[in-house]
């Protein structure tokens, strides 16, 4: 007997989208692509629908060449089109606020997400406690291993630990591939400035690298994790030591180029008093005694954080039973192809469970 093919909505057509619709279209005529059908595909300029199924690669054409002004692409233009019975998941690839804030609304009713926007989980405990109390109700998915660590086993790992009885004790993390990419090239021989402006027109950072360099985006990460291990902490409650001083801070984008020399002699002093002591500057998030910081940290060789290189996310996880010596997880931490791969992983198991309480129903 065939089982029931999960319809799909899709929001966001940049770099993450674009790679989950080659995805999809490589999977076409495949046993994985027999079980999904893509509905809907969004951005904010065009909106493209189709009960029997669009073609992944005329969306990954037609939606980044739409022309402006255009459609607009709700959230509820997309629920709409998955209909109100089946099983139905709505993927968001998009860095959107307002779309993050309707996940609890759409997962009410019965409709599963998956995202790689940590605007959902990460912010208010309110909005992430939304989204547990709806899937409780509702009994729908929320699929978010994409949000951290670009889909490598961490909220798997620490969600399976706790699901067979262990208690996580404490969390650390190089978790910004942007920063860990910048603090591993950074040996004194280049200013900081000149390597921040090489990696934004690289597209590591955000074109305002401020996003970056502000530490707000691991505050999110080890939010995420933070909660996914017991620790119900309100964003409010994360130290951030950001790296932007406070004039530039203030700057206008256009104003901040020219500025970005402020960071160097801060940063020289630091990266001087870290390789006096055969140490390393490293962006760390860290969850200990239920408290959560973020900021600048000297890693020693004795650190098991001290590893790793490139872009690469290095995360170590202290629990019962990894009390002395921590569990590490180690990968890509960013990049499209391997988020988007996360989230149809997540698609995937969204659908076998949904499929797995129907039978058992």
């Amino acid at each position: 007997m065939s089982q029931p093919i999960a319809r799909l909505a899709l929001l966001g057509s940049g770099t993450v989208g674009l790679a989950v619709l080659r995805r999809l279209a490589e999977w076409q005529g495949s046993p994985l692509g027999d079980r999904l059908r893509l509905v809907y595909a969004a951005n904010t300029r065009l909106a493209l629908h189709d009960p029997d199924g669009l073609d992944p690669s005329s969306c990954a054409a037609r939606l980044p060449n739409a022309p402006r002004p255009g459609g607009q692409g709700h959230h509820a233009d997309a629920l709409t089109a998955l209909g109100f019975d089946g099983v139905r998941i709505l993927i968001d690839a998009t860095a959107d606020a307002g779309t993050a804030s309707r996940h609890a609304g759409a997962l009410a009713t019965g409709v599963h997400v998956a995202t790689a926007c940590k605007l959902a989980a990460g912010t208010s405990l309110d909005q992430w406690r939304a989204i547990h109390d709806a899937c409780a109700r509702s009994s729908a998915g929320f699929g978010d291993r994409a949000t951290v660590g670009a889909g490598l086993p961490l909220l798997r790992s620490i969600r399976e630990l706790r699901a067979g009885g262990d208690h996580i004790h404490a969390i650390a993390g190089v978790m910004s591939g942007s920063l860990a990419w910048l603090f591993h090239h950074y040996d004194g021989s280049r200013p900081f400035s000149e390597l921040v402006r090489q990696a934004r027109d690289a597209g590591f950072t955000e074109p305002d690298p401020r996003e970056d360099l502000s530490g707000e985006d691991v505050r999110r990460k080890i939010l995420i994790l933070a909660r996914a291990a017991g620790f119900a902490i309100d964003s409010d409650q994360v130290e951030v030591r950001s790296l932007v001083p406070p004039v530039l801070a203030a700057l206008s984008p256009a104003a901040v180029d020219a500025s970005l020399d402020l960071l160097d002699g801060p940063l020289q002093s630091l990266l001087a008093s870290a390789r006096s002591e055969g140490c390393h500057l490293r962006f760390v998030a860290r969850l200990e005694n239920g408290k959560a910081r973020v900021g600048l940290e000297k890693l020693c060789p004795n650190d098991p954080l001290h590893g790793g290189g490139g872009t690469d996310n290095r995360v170590a996880i202290w629990s019962d039973r990894y009390r002395h010596q921590p569990l590490v997880i180690q990968g890509p931490g960013a990049g499209a192809e391997v988020t988007a791969a996360a989230l149809l992983d997540d698609v995937l198991h969204l659908r076998a469970m949904a499929i797995g309480r129907a039978l058992a129903a």
